[in-house]
């Protein structure tokens, strides 16, 4: 079953893409030719198969307690900055503040 421009301009309201009339009759064609590319799937025996709904699992963020590091010595981090102010990187405000 192909898409029609109509179908086309109904993908593209839902996805809220704004698509002129004239590129309707384009986007319905890129569509099929994707759903065409996509066939194949269909043909894989799914019976049982579980849907997965995140491509890792129960994936859960891992928490643990910041703790510091070793970093590098100020001197050395600042060795090749262009521009230096006491302890600390100088970079150009972005604010429109004062320097």
């Amino acid at each position: 079953m192909a898409l029609t421009s109509d179908d086309a301009r109904r993908i593209a309201d839902y996805a809220r893409i704004a698509v002129d009339e004239g590129d309707l009759g384009q986007l319905a064609d890129y569509l099929n030719n994707m759903m065409e590319t996509l066939a194949p799937i269909k043909e894989f025996d799914l019976e049982g198969v579980e849907p997965t709904f995140h491509p890792i699992g129960d994936l859960t963020n891992v928490m643990r307690e910041d703790e510091p590091g070793k970093s590098l010595p100020i001197e050395l981090a600042l060795k090749n900055a262009p521009q230096t102010s006491d302890r600390y990187f100088r970079v150009p405000t972005i604010l429109g503040g004062q320097e």
